[in-house]
This record gives structure tokens, C-alpha cells and sequence, in this order.
């Protein structure tokens, strides 16, 4: 199968501290964590990781970050020629303050003017497609010429693009916040009715598989005309940066090599959790074997 992502790319630098910073405060880290990041991007390292045939379509600068990148896609076999290098854009760069002492992250981003349309044309064939709104012509332009393909949208900005992407895939994976935003309302993993009332609004408008992530209560869809929220395991909880991109990520991976919806969306929790328990979003993906030993043993 050939896989193609489309998505927003940044380098990440995570600095890893036991308590959230004081202001006006000097504090000296023993270490710090730097990798290639973005949610389609980090989809795309991991499917790569697992052997998967990826290719990435985004956008980075002629620059330091861009080149690590670059690098990095190349350690796992990611193939680059839809990488764009742009000498009038930089890489995104983000830096992520990620308190070990109850998993939270706070993220500043540095990211220059959007773009809506790569320069090169995604009329592509291609089997698997994941994107997350960045590049949104480029995402639309590739899913219209695939209309039979494996298709997934990493729903986590609410925006006339996602809107948009969202009715043209096989799957949407709205993050909890998008569906809350989008729905005018507030979820909880234990409040059956209000997660069914918001779910059908998704569907209603998206007309295609819908399935809500609850963070680390796990995940609320509806599989042969029933509800259900398929629980994730859990963890410490050291970052959690990336662990959504690992999701969906996971989930491409599952759902395009014939494991059924409710197996799919488990052990995409199941690696998701694995990879809050470690510092920095790509170094924390875990190898293939792990996420399915790990569901051998619960």
C-alpha cells in the first residue's frame, strides 16, 4: 500500500521539568529533547517506523530545522519528494514545556504565513491518506483524485478547512476540544447521552465515520449502531506532547492493514498511552511488537 500525508511540519524542542515555571525565575535542565513534530507529520514518522510505504507532502523552510527533518524521515524510510523546501518560508518551530510531574504540556509555537497549496500537484494514486488541515488545497486536490482510498482527517482546529476535509474522508477524528467547539458543548467520558447528542451532530454534517477522542478516558464512536466509548489503559503520564499525532498515526496504520474499527481505535489508545509515559513526541513512539504485546497482557 502506498501512503501519502499531507500536513503541517514543525521541529520540536522539549524541555522537561518537574514542576510548571515560576516567572522571573532562572532554571538550569540537566537535558533537553529535539525532534521533527507536526500531527500528519508525526503520522507519518510512525507509519514509516512500522514499515508502512510514507510519503510526506508539507512545506518547511530552506533552514537548520528543516534539514534535521529531513534527517530524520530518512532514519525510518519516510520518502521526502513531496517535502517542500521554501527559501521565502521558515520551519515552524515550537517549544514545549512538558511538567513531568503530571504529564501536562504547554507549547509557543514560531509559525509563518500558512500554505494553502503546495507546489507540487497532488494527482497522485496512493492506497492510504491521512491529513490534518494544513496545505488544505493540496489535501483536497490528492483526495479527490483518491476517492476510493483509506482516507483519515486529524480533526484537532475547528475551521472552515477542516469543515471542509472533514466530509470528503473515510474517517474523522475530532479531537475533544473540536467536537466541544463544534457542538457548543462540553463532554464527559461518563455522560453517555450528551457524548451520543454530540456525535450525531458530527455525523449529521460530516456524513462519514466519526469518532470523538476523550484523551485519557480514550475514545467515543458508534460501531454497527452502537455507541460506545472504548476505553485506553492506564499510565504515568510524563508528556503528552505528540500523543494525539501518535493516535492518529496508529490509527491510519490499523484501519489500512484490515484490523476492524473497535481493534483499530484500541491500539491506537493503546500506543498513544505507551508514548505519553516517555519525554519528546517522536522518540516516545513505540516500535510495532511493543503495542501489541502490550494489549497480549492486559
Amino acid at each position: 500500500m502506498k501512503v501519502i500525508c499531507v500536513g503541517h511540519s514543525t521541529y520540536d524542542t522539549t524541555l522537561p521539568v518537574d514542576e510548571y515555571p515560576t516567572e522571573n525565575v532562572k532554571y538550569r535542565l540537566e537535558h533537553h529533547i529535539e525532534c521533527g513534530g507536526g500531527p500528519a507529520a508525526n503520522g507519518a514518522f510512525l507509519m514509516a517506523k512500522w514499515g508502512m510505504n510514507v510519503s510526506i507532502a508539507s512545506a518547511i523552510g530552506n533552514d537548520f530545522y528543516g534539514d534535521q527533518i529531513i534527517k530524520e524521515y530518512e532514519k525510518v524510510g519516510c520518502d521526502t519528494s513531496l517535502l517542500e523546501k521554501h527559501d521565502d518560508h521558515y520551519t515552524t518551530s515550537s517549544f514545549i514545556i512538558a511538567n513531568r510531574s503530571n504529564g501536562s504540556r504547554t507549547i509557543l509555537s514560531s509559525k509563518d504565513k500558512p500554505i494553502r497549496k503546495l507546489n507540487e500537484t497532488l494527482d497522485l494514486d496512493c492506497d492510504v491518506i491521512l491529513v490534518d488541515g494544513e496545505h488544505p488545497e493540496s489535501a483536497e486536490e490528492l483526495l479527490k483524485h483518491n476517492k476510493d482510498a483509506i482516507s483519515v482527517l486529524d480533526a484537532g482546529r475547528l475551521n472552515d478547512d477542516t469543515r471542509h476535509l472533514g466530509k470528503m474522508v473515510k474517517y474523522c477524528i475530532c479531537a475533544k476540544d473540536y467536537a466541544e467547539e463544534f457542538a457548543d458543548t462540553k463532554l464527559n467520558a461518563d455522560n453517555i447521552d450528551g457524548l451520543i447528542e454530540c456525535h450525531k451532530k458530527l455525523v449529521d454534517f460530516f456524513e462519514t465515520n466519526v469518532i470523538i477522542t476523550l484523551e485519557e478516558r480514550g475514545s467515543f464512536t458508534c460501531i454497527d449502531g452502537e455507541y460506545q466509548v472504548i476505553p485506553s489503559i492506564k499510565v504515568k503520564a510524563l508528556d503528552s506532547t505528540g500523543a494525539g499525532d501518535i493516535f492518529h498515526g496508529a490509527f491510519t496504520y490499523f484501519i489500512s492493514n484490515g484490523y476492524s474499527l473497535r481493534d483499530t481505535i484500541r491500539y491506537a489508545s493503546i500506543t498513544a498511552a505507551i508514548s505519553v509515559t516517555r519525554i519528546g513526541a517522536r522518540y516516545s513512539i513505540p516500535e510495532l511488537q511493543e503495542v501489541l504485546d502490550y494489549d497480549n497482557i492486559i
